[in-house]
């Protein structure tokens, strides 16, 4: 295969690859929310030990997937959360209850955490879409 085919070839790789991103992945941004803020505080990721087991809206949890909970917005919400440190943000669905870690608003899949570029407990704000 010479280099032009090859060039078209990984072109269309990546043009299939972000058509079957989430939309949420593809929305992450360095920017504010849109929207009003509905609350803001402290976020934390959880998923160790819970990938793979039934969340409280019955599905199952996958670390890798852009969800998190939260203790009373309903299940299916999409939420934009806001780091507040660096700006970038991502849409999440809620699919579970907590955070049950006093003090914090929300918990973050590893994945919405990490599009965030949150690693530990970060402040964040959270504006329901």
């Amino acid at each position: 295969m010479d280099q032009r085919n090859k060039t078209l070839a990984l072109a269309g790789l990546f043009v299939t690859a972000m058509a079957t991103l989430s939309p949420s992945i593809a929305n992450a941004e360095s920017s504010k929310s849109s929207g009003s803020t509905i609350q803001s505080g402290k976020a934390s990721w959880y998923g160790p030990g819970f990938h793979g087991k039934r969340t409280a809206s019955g599905e199952r949890f996958d670390t890798n997937e852009l969800t998190a909970a939260h203790r009373t917005l309903p299940f299916g919400t999409r939420v934009r959360v806001v780091n507040r440190k660096t700006g970038q943000s991502v849409v999440v669905r809620i699919n579970d209850r907590g955070p049950y870690a006093h003090g914090r608003v929300i918990d973050l899949s590893r994945a919405s955490a990490q599009a965030i570029g949150i690693s530990g407990v970060g402040s964040v704000e959270l504006a329901q879409l």
